[in-house]
């Protein structure tokens, strides 16, 4: 692809041949966030900008708060792979992809305050430019719960909140009381799958806590409950999720 003027102020422009035309939204409505998961930043851009490599982001945030742009924001990015949030499967059509350069887990290294002053500046702006709402700003494990888990249990989505970027509640204290787990059946535990579902997540109302369900709180945690990311129902978990439910506008 040859170059194009970045939508971002700033950033550098480093033409990836990786996107096609949005099929299912014509304007994006949704901000996805990953880490990159790779030992260098110039790596990971450069396998970003591989054809062979058939993924891309539309942009990238190096630790120093550079951003790079490969794909224009009108373009869909192949970055989400296969994906849903609130009934819709194909996320690169209707989303902005943003890679934040991280080496990933199992050691996930802390984001500088630099990267993340920037990644809270780049969503700020295309939330802006196209009407993204706070609760449409999602991880990667969102979306593809089970299947990721970028940008991990250290991302600092309360700092982002603070400055007007994501949904947020403060997550309920952790304490004892009961629980519900992997095995578990019942009319509770379809009343967790229901409340997951209603907020976006891909899970099915079943009845039955199973492999899915674990994964998919296991996401959740990884977001809104990043203190203690086990999988298990316990009752900080269900009150965060009953508290983001209520805050939305649609419940409201």
């Amino acid at each position: 692809m040859t170059s194009f003027t970045a939508d971002f102020a700033g950033a550098v422009v480093a033409p990836s041949p990786n996107h096609g035309e949005r099929v299912e939204c014509a304007a994006p409505d949704t901000i996805i966030l990953h880490y990159t998961g790779m030992p260098t930043e110039d790596g990971a851009i450069s396998w970003l900008c591989d054809l062979q490599s058939e993924v891309s982001s539309h942009y990238v945030v190096r630790g120093s708060g550079e951003v790079v742009q490969l794909v224009p924001e009108a373009r869909r990015a192949w970055h989400a792979g296969k994906s849903f949030w609130a009934g819709a499967t194909d996320m690169n059509s209707r989303s902005i992809g943003i890679e934040i350069c991280n080496a990933g887990h199992p050691t996930l290294p802390e984001y500088p305050q630099a990267q993340i002053e920037a990644v809270i500046r780049l969503c700020q702006d295309c939330a802006s430019r196209w009407q993204i709402r706070p609760e449409r700003v999602l991880a990667h494990s969102d979306v593809a719960p089970v299947r990721k888990v970028d940008p991990g249990e250290r991302f600092p989505w309360a700092v982002l909140a603070r400055n007007g970027v994501g949904h947020w509640v403060e997550p309920g204290q952790i304490t004892g009381g009961r629980f519900f787990q992997r095995g578990d059946c019942g009319q509770p535990v379809e009343a967790l799958q229901s409340m997951l579902s209603l907020y976006g997540y891909k899970i099915e109302i079943t009845g039955e806590f199973d492999d899915v369900t674990e994964g998919v709180l296991r996401s959740f945690q990884l977001h809104f409950r990043q203190q203690q990311v086990d999988g298990i129902a316990d009752f900080s978990t269900i009150d965060t999720l009953h508290r983001l439910l209520s805050a939305l506008p649609r419940f409201a």
